[in-house]
């Protein structure tokens, strides 16, 4: 992030802001946590020494950039009109502090300790912890609303079928496409509880996975349970707007749902069986629409859909 607050800057070619300044210490606590400067650069022209460089910082703005008077004084100026800012401040400057604690105590692999945990603070942080009321933050971390792609992947084969069993001529129903996709919101947040709450005593274990609300302890597994059933009330309210053919339909996706945070257990293709869930919506789609099934149609697309999602779901853990 501030990398490309940085890119940025350079590309206007203007004196910095507030959110630029702050970018600059930023970057400079992450990169090289030092000891405060002897030298220092006038506030009036940093552009001077931040343009005439390479892609690294000149050395005196540098010093100066990272400097704890400049760090407090920007992040603190911000933190005032932004009042959800003060939590990234008050993060990263404990952060920042155990580098430098770290740096000046046992040298540089504490050093490298120190920078990888303010990276880390950094990349915690989301819209969720910045902007929802603390109460709420643990319930949209375990639904995943910060990382909407897995929603995405849900809604896609439900628009595709909704288009296809469209009558000739005539637009989509928007309608249905709006209910289907608050529907793969909800279900996708559905999955991703049932996910932690039968891995949790796995995801303590993981690195990448122990900050997880119910595996870190921020929520109970009765208060997992209880947001599960909250999201499915919300989805059998949707559900009960289609035909009844689909409302059986639907429901039966349920056991895919609840069975494929399993399937890691028993079988080394579970990207396989993410792919039946996943693309339910082909069929589900049509079905709303024309109220029965083609098997012509729809199985093609159903199943085309799940030899996607092997595609990318390998890629995805190849890249962990």
């Amino acid at each position: 992030m501030a990398a490309f607050w940085l890119s940025n800057a350079a590309r206007r070619h203007r004196s910095p802001s507030s959110s630029i300044l702050l970018s600059y210490s930023i970057y400079n606590i992450l990169v090289q946590p030092s000891s405060p400067p002897s030298t220092t650069l006038s506030k009036s022209s940093p552009n001077d020494a931040f343009f005439n460089s390479n892609h690294q910082f000149q050395s005196p703005y540098r010093s100066w950039a990272s400097s704890s008077h400049f760090y407090s004084a920007n992040i603190q100026k911000i933190a005032r009109f932004r009042p959800p800012f003060a939590e990234l401040a008050a993060a990263l400057n404990s952060y920042a502090g155990v580098s430098t604690s770290a740096s000046s105590s046992s040298g540089g692999d504490a050093s490298g300790r120190g920078q990888r945990d303010a990276c880390k603070a950094v990349k915690v942080l989301s819209w969720i912890d910045l902007y929802l009321p603390q109460k709420i933050r643990p319930y949209a971390h375990l639904a995943r609303l910060d990382k909407p792609i897995g929603t995405w992947l849900l809604a896609w084969p439900c628009m595709w079928s909704i288009n296809m069993a469209a009558s000739p001529g005539s637009l989509p129903d928007f309608k249905m496409m709006a209910l289907f996709g608050c529907g793969a919101l909800l279900l996708r947040g559905a999955g991703c509880t049932v996910n932690d709450l039968l891995d949790r005593d796995i995801d303590t274990k993981v690195e990448r996975t122990k900050l997880r609300p119910v595996a870190s302890g921020l929520l109970s597994p009765f208060e997992g349970v209880s947001f599960l059933g909250l999201q499915l009330l919300l989805g059998l309210g949707i559900l009960l707007q289609l035909n009844n053919y689909s409302r059986v339909l639907g429901a039966s996706s349920l056991l895919l749902v609840f069975s494929y945070p399993l399937m890691k257990r028993f079988t080394f293709w579970p990207q396989a069986f993410l792919g039946l869930t996943f693309n339910w919506g082909a069929l589900l789609g049509w079905s709303a629409i024309r109220g029965s099934l083609d098997p012509t149609v729809v199985l093609p697309l159903y199943f085309s859909g799940v030899c996607w999602t092997l595609v990318y779901d390998t890629i995805y853990a190849h890249q962990l």
